[in-house]
Protein backbone atom coordinates (compact mmCIF):
# COMPACT_ATOMS: atom_id res chain seq x y z
CA UNK A 1 0.00 0.00 0.00
CA UNK A 2 3.03 2.56 0.78
CA UNK A 3 3.89 2.50 -2.67
CA UNK A 4 0.54 2.89 -4.33
CA UNK A 5 -0.04 5.78 -2.09
CA UNK A 6 3.17 7.24 -3.44
CA UNK A 7 2.43 6.85 -6.65
CA UNK A 8 -0.95 8.60 -6.41
CA UNK A 9 1.16 11.31 -4.22
CA UNK A 10 3.09 11.67 -7.14
CA UNK A 11 0.53 11.81 -9.83
CA UNK A 12 -1.28 14.73 -7.78
CA UNK A 13 -0.61 18.04 -7.91
CA UNK A 14 -2.65 19.24 -5.46
CA UNK A 15 -3.92 17.47 -2.10
CA UNK A 16 -5.03 14.20 -1.66
CA UNK A 17 -7.56 13.78 1.68
CA UNK A 18 -7.00 10.95 3.95
CA UNK A 19 -11.01 9.85 3.76
CA UNK A 20 -10.25 9.44 0.04
CA UNK A 21 -6.70 7.47 0.54
CA UNK A 22 -8.88 5.07 3.00
CA UNK A 23 -11.47 4.44 0.73
CA UNK A 24 -9.15 3.59 -2.48
CA UNK A 25 -6.96 1.61 -0.79
CA UNK A 26 -9.93 -0.22 1.91
CA UNK A 27 -7.59 0.67 5.38
CA UNK A 28 -8.11 2.80 8.38
CA UNK A 29 -6.83 6.51 8.69
CA UNK A 30 -3.97 4.96 11.11
CA UNK A 31 -2.99 2.61 8.45
CA UNK A 32 -2.33 5.83 6.17
CA UNK A 33 -1.17 7.40 8.53
CA UNK A 34 1.40 4.92 9.41
CA UNK A 35 2.27 4.77 5.67
CA UNK A 36 2.50 8.56 5.26
CA UNK A 37 5.12 8.32 8.18
CA UNK A 38 7.03 5.53 7.28
CA UNK A 39 7.66 7.34 3.73
CA UNK A 40 8.48 10.67 5.47
CA UNK A 41 11.33 8.66 7.80
CA UNK A 42 12.58 7.58 4.55
CA UNK A 43 13.44 11.00 3.31
CA UNK A 44 10.20 12.29 1.61
CA UNK A 45 8.54 15.59 2.18
CA UNK A 46 5.08 15.10 2.69
CA UNK A 47 2.70 18.46 3.44
CA UNK A 48 0.01 17.58 5.92
CA UNK A 49 -3.35 19.91 6.10
CA UNK A 50 -5.79 19.48 8.32
CA UNK A 51 -8.94 19.18 6.08
CA UNK A 52 -6.93 19.45 2.79
CA UNK A 53 -4.67 15.91 3.25
CA UNK A 54 -1.44 15.27 2.20
CA UNK A 55 0.78 16.36 -0.58
CA UNK A 56 4.05 15.31 -1.84
CA UNK A 57 6.68 18.65 -1.57
CA UNK A 58 10.11 16.56 -2.82
CA UNK A 59 11.12 12.77 -2.81
CA UNK A 60 14.61 11.74 -1.55
CA UNK A 61 18.19 12.03 -3.83
CA UNK A 62 18.61 8.38 -2.87
CA UNK A 63 17.97 4.84 -4.13
CA UNK A 64 14.53 3.26 -3.35
CA UNK A 65 12.60 0.35 -3.95
CA UNK A 66 9.47 2.14 -3.61
CA UNK A 67 10.39 4.78 -6.42
CA UNK A 68 12.32 1.90 -8.21
CA UNK A 69 8.75 0.10 -8.51
CA UNK A 70 6.98 3.00 -9.88
CA UNK A 71 8.66 3.50 -12.65
CA UNK A 72 10.01 0.02 -13.80
CA UNK A 73 8.52 -0.97 -16.82
CA UNK A 74 10.42 -4.71 -17.54
CA UNK A 75 8.30 -7.97 -17.04
CA UNK A 76 10.90 -9.98 -15.57
CA UNK A 77 14.24 -7.70 -14.59
CA UNK A 78 13.95 -5.95 -11.04
CA UNK A 79 10.75 -7.58 -10.51
CA UNK A 80 12.50 -9.19 -7.48
CA UNK A 81 14.36 -6.37 -6.06
CA UNK A 82 17.16 -6.22 -2.81
CA UNK A 83 17.98 -2.48 -2.16
CA UNK A 84 20.49 -2.28 0.60
CA UNK A 85 21.72 0.89 2.61
CA UNK A 86 25.30 -0.53 2.39
CA UNK A 87 27.31 -3.63 1.31
CA UNK A 88 30.80 -4.54 0.90
CA UNK A 89 29.49 -5.56 -3.06
CA UNK A 90 26.58 -6.22 -4.21
CA UNK A 91 27.65 -8.87 -6.57
CA UNK A 92 29.08 -10.85 -3.42
CA UNK A 93 25.63 -10.27 -1.82
CA UNK A 94 23.99 -11.61 -4.71
CA UNK A 95 26.32 -14.70 -5.08
CA UNK A 96 25.33 -15.15 -1.55
CA UNK A 97 21.80 -15.85 -2.16
CA UNK A 98 21.56 -16.36 -5.76
CA UNK A 99 20.58 -20.15 -5.67
CA UNK A 100 16.84 -18.82 -3.67
CA UNK A 101 16.69 -16.09 -5.93
CA UNK A 102 14.33 -16.12 -9.45
CA UNK A 103 16.19 -15.08 -13.02
CA UNK A 104 15.87 -11.55 -13.19
CA UNK A 105 17.03 -10.77 -9.43
CA UNK A 106 18.60 -7.28 -9.30
CA UNK A 107 20.29 -6.29 -5.86
CA UNK A 108 21.37 -2.45 -5.45
CA UNK A 109 22.86 -0.22 -2.28
CA UNK A 110 23.08 3.34 -1.47
CA UNK A 111 26.93 2.17 -0.92
CA UNK A 112 29.69 0.03 -1.87
CA UNK A 113 32.51 -0.68 0.86
CA UNK A 114 34.36 -3.61 -1.12
CA UNK A 115 33.32 -3.22 -4.67
CA UNK A 116 35.33 -4.67 -7.55
CA UNK A 117 36.49 -3.90 -10.73
CA UNK A 118 38.12 -5.91 -13.39
CA UNK A 119 41.48 -7.86 -13.12
CA UNK A 120 40.47 -7.78 -9.13
CA UNK A 121 40.37 -3.68 -8.80
CA UNK A 122 38.61 -1.70 -5.90
CA UNK A 123 35.81 -0.13 -7.13
CA UNK A 124 35.40 3.50 -4.99
CA UNK A 125 33.35 5.70 -4.05
CA UNK A 126 31.34 8.14 -1.79
CA UNK A 127 27.80 6.61 -0.60
CA UNK A 128 25.04 7.99 -2.48
CA UNK A 129 27.75 9.45 -5.66
CA UNK A 130 26.96 6.09 -7.95
CA UNK A 131 24.96 3.98 -8.98
CA UNK A 132 25.82 0.28 -8.46
CA UNK A 133 23.39 -2.83 -8.55
CA UNK A 134 23.83 -6.68 -9.76
CA UNK A 135 21.74 -8.62 -12.03
CA UNK A 136 20.95 -11.83 -11.93
CA UNK A 137 20.80 -14.54 -14.83
CA UNK A 138 20.03 -17.96 -15.45
CA UNK A 139 19.83 -18.46 -18.56
CA UNK A 140 19.41 -22.41 -20.06
CA UNK A 141 22.18 -22.02 -22.53
CA UNK A 142 25.55 -23.57 -22.30
CA UNK A 143 28.90 -22.25 -20.75
CA UNK A 144 30.24 -21.30 -24.38
CA UNK A 145 27.18 -19.36 -24.93
CA UNK A 146 27.78 -16.93 -22.59
CA UNK A 147 30.12 -14.42 -24.28
CA UNK A 148 27.85 -11.66 -25.51
CA UNK A 149 26.11 -11.49 -22.32
CA UNK A 150 28.66 -8.62 -20.67
CA UNK A 151 28.86 -6.26 -24.11
CA UNK A 152 25.12 -6.43 -24.74
CA UNK A 153 25.02 -5.44 -21.10
CA UNK A 154 27.03 -2.23 -21.99
CA UNK A 155 25.20 -1.36 -25.12
CA UNK A 156 22.39 -1.79 -22.76
CA UNK A 157 24.09 0.90 -20.03
CA UNK A 158 24.78 2.90 -22.89
CA UNK A 159 21.49 3.37 -24.05
CA UNK A 160 20.24 3.61 -21.12
CA UNK A 161 22.63 6.35 -20.37
CA UNK A 162 21.77 8.17 -23.92
CA UNK A 163 17.64 7.96 -23.63
CA UNK A 164 17.87 9.50 -20.15
CA UNK A 165 21.11 12.10 -20.44
CA UNK A 166 21.91 14.63 -23.48
CA UNK A 167 25.24 12.84 -24.18
CA UNK A 168 26.35 10.18 -26.57
CA UNK A 169 27.70 7.52 -24.57
CA UNK A 170 29.66 4.84 -26.41
CA UNK A 171 31.47 1.44 -25.54
CA UNK A 172 35.19 0.83 -25.14
CA UNK A 173 35.44 -2.44 -26.27
CA UNK A 174 34.10 -4.76 -24.72
CA UNK A 175 32.09 -3.61 -22.40
CA UNK A 176 33.26 -0.29 -20.70
CA UNK A 177 31.04 2.79 -21.44
CA UNK A 178 33.06 6.21 -21.77
CA UNK A 179 31.50 9.63 -22.64
CA UNK A 180 34.01 11.29 -24.86
CA UNK A 181 37.35 9.87 -24.10
CA UNK A 182 36.72 8.84 -20.26
CA UNK A 183 34.78 6.07 -18.64
CA UNK A 184 31.95 6.32 -16.95
CA UNK A 185 30.96 2.89 -16.14
CA UNK A 186 32.66 -0.30 -15.65
CA UNK A 187 30.60 -4.16 -16.00
CA UNK A 188 31.94 -6.74 -13.67
CA UNK A 189 30.39 -11.09 -14.63
CA UNK A 190 31.16 -13.86 -12.24
CA UNK A 191 29.44 -16.72 -13.47
CA UNK A 192 28.49 -20.32 -12.14
CA UNK A 193 28.67 -23.26 -14.02
CA UNK A 194 28.46 -27.46 -14.93
CA UNK A 195 30.40 -28.96 -17.78
CA UNK A 196 27.32 -28.40 -20.11
CA UNK A 197 25.42 -26.11 -17.88
CA UNK A 198 25.11 -22.06 -16.59
CA UNK A 199 23.86 -22.33 -12.80
CA UNK A 200 23.52 -18.55 -12.89
CA UNK A 201 25.82 -15.41 -14.15
CA UNK A 202 25.81 -12.09 -11.74
CA UNK A 203 26.48 -8.89 -13.84
CA UNK A 204 27.85 -6.46 -11.95
CA UNK A 205 27.28 -2.49 -12.95
CA UNK A 206 28.54 0.86 -11.87
CA UNK A 207 28.22 3.87 -12.91
CA UNK A 208 29.82 7.43 -12.00
CA UNK A 209 26.77 9.65 -11.43
CA UNK A 210 27.75 12.49 -9.11
CA UNK A 211 31.52 12.70 -8.97
CA UNK A 212 32.95 16.16 -9.58
CA UNK A 213 36.17 14.97 -8.93
CA UNK A 214 38.49 11.79 -8.79
CA UNK A 215 41.89 10.83 -7.11
CA UNK A 216 44.81 11.79 -9.75
CA UNK A 217 45.57 8.37 -10.20
CA UNK A 218 42.47 7.93 -13.00
CA UNK A 219 40.83 11.52 -13.29
CA UNK A 220 42.29 11.97 -16.74
CA UNK A 221 40.02 8.29 -17.07
CA UNK A 222 37.04 8.94 -15.54
CA UNK A 223 34.11 10.90 -15.63
CA UNK A 224 30.20 11.22 -14.03
CA UNK A 225 27.24 11.94 -15.62
CA UNK A 226 26.67 15.16 -13.75
CA UNK A 227 30.30 16.22 -14.91
CA UNK A 228 28.88 15.43 -18.75
CA UNK A 229 25.21 16.73 -18.31
CA UNK A 230 23.34 19.58 -16.93
CA UNK A 231 20.37 17.42 -16.13
CA UNK A 232 19.02 16.58 -12.90
CA UNK A 233 19.33 13.20 -11.64
CA UNK A 234 16.63 10.64 -10.80
CA UNK A 235 18.98 7.34 -9.60
CA UNK A 236 15.50 5.18 -9.83
CA UNK A 237 14.02 6.48 -13.31
CA UNK A 238 17.70 5.92 -14.47
CA UNK A 239 18.17 2.08 -13.13
CA UNK A 240 14.61 1.36 -14.55
CA UNK A 241 15.39 3.16 -17.84
CA UNK A 242 18.52 0.56 -17.93
CA UNK A 243 16.77 -2.58 -16.32
CA UNK A 244 14.26 -2.08 -19.30
CA UNK A 245 17.36 -1.79 -21.94
CA UNK A 246 18.97 -4.61 -20.74
CA UNK A 247 15.86 -6.71 -20.95
CA UNK A 248 14.94 -5.52 -24.17
CA UNK A 249 18.51 -6.47 -25.60
CA UNK A 250 18.77 -9.47 -24.05
CA UNK A 251 16.00 -11.11 -24.46
CA UNK A 252 15.26 -10.42 -28.06
CA UNK A 253 19.12 -11.94 -28.91
CA UNK A 254 18.24 -14.68 -26.59
CA UNK A 255 21.15 -13.69 -24.45
CA UNK A 256 23.17 -13.81 -27.56
CA UNK A 257 24.53 -11.73 -30.91
CA UNK A 258 21.88 -11.86 -33.52
CA UNK A 259 22.48 -9.42 -36.69
CA UNK A 260 20.08 -6.68 -34.96
CA UNK A 261 21.95 -6.50 -31.55
CA UNK A 262 25.46 -6.91 -32.91
CA UNK A 263 24.75 -4.20 -35.51
CA UNK A 264 24.00 -1.81 -32.61
CA UNK A 265 26.68 -2.96 -30.71
CA UNK A 266 29.47 -2.16 -33.94
CA UNK A 267 27.73 1.50 -34.09
CA UNK A 268 28.20 2.11 -30.21
CA UNK A 269 31.53 0.80 -30.63
CA UNK A 270 33.81 3.85 -29.67
CA UNK A 271 37.26 1.06 -30.31
CA UNK A 272 36.14 0.21 -33.97
CA UNK A 273 38.64 2.34 -36.89
CA UNK A 274 41.19 3.04 -34.29
CA UNK A 275 44.54 2.27 -33.38
CA UNK A 276 45.09 -0.58 -30.64
CA UNK A 277 48.06 -1.92 -28.26
CA UNK A 278 47.10 -5.67 -27.00
CA UNK A 279 48.44 -8.39 -25.59
CA UNK A 280 50.03 -11.50 -27.33
CA UNK A 281 52.68 -13.92 -26.14
CA UNK A 282 53.52 -11.55 -23.51
CA UNK A 283 54.19 -8.62 -25.78
CA UNK A 284 52.68 -5.45 -26.82
CA UNK A 285 51.05 -5.41 -30.80
CA UNK A 286 50.01 -2.41 -32.50
CA UNK A 287 46.28 -2.78 -34.48
CA UNK A 288 43.51 -0.91 -35.90
CA UNK A 289 40.22 -2.31 -34.32
CA UNK A 290 38.07 -3.38 -37.64
CA UNK A 291 34.98 -5.50 -37.04
CA UNK A 292 33.23 -7.54 -34.12
CA UNK A 293 32.58 -11.08 -34.97
CA UNK A 294 29.32 -12.79 -33.68
CA UNK A 295 30.97 -14.07 -30.55
CA UNK A 296 32.09 -10.48 -29.46
CA UNK A 297 35.50 -10.77 -30.93
CA UNK A 298 37.50 -7.88 -31.49
CA UNK A 299 39.02 -8.54 -35.00
CA UNK A 300 41.93 -6.26 -35.89
CA UNK A 301 44.24 -5.87 -38.71
CA UNK A 302 48.11 -5.95 -38.18
CA UNK A 303 50.96 -3.57 -40.05
CA UNK A 304 51.29 -6.68 -42.41
CA UNK A 305 47.46 -6.66 -43.31
CA UNK A 306 46.86 -9.80 -42.05
CA UNK A 307 44.00 -10.40 -39.29
CA UNK A 308 43.88 -11.46 -35.67
CA UNK A 309 41.45 -12.09 -33.39
CA UNK A 310 41.18 -10.57 -30.05
CA UNK A 311 38.96 -12.78 -27.17
CA UNK A 312 39.53 -10.37 -24.35
CA UNK A 313 42.02 -8.95 -21.97
CA UNK A 314 43.60 -5.17 -21.80
CA UNK A 315 43.12 -3.33 -24.56
CA UNK A 316 44.66 0.02 -25.34
CA UNK A 317 42.94 2.44 -27.51
CA UNK A 318 43.87 5.33 -28.82
CA UNK A 319 42.45 8.38 -28.15
CA UNK A 320 40.70 7.01 -24.96
CA UNK A 321 42.17 6.56 -21.72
Amino acid sequence: MKEQILQLLKTKKDFISGQELCERFNVSRTAVWKAINSLKNKGYEIESVTNKGYRLVSSPDIIDQSEINTCLETDFIGRELVVLDSVDSTNNYLKAIAHNCSNGTVVTAREQTNGKGRLGRLWQSEKDSSLYFSLLLKPEISPMEVSAITPLCGLSVAKGLNEYFDFEAKIKWPNDVIIGSKKVCGILTEMSCEFDKVDYIIVGIGINLLQKSFPPEIANKATSCQTESKIEIDKNKLLAIILKNIENILISGDYRFDKNNLEEYKESCATLGREIIYKRNNSDVTAVATDINNEGELIVTLKDGTNDTVFSGEVTVQGIY
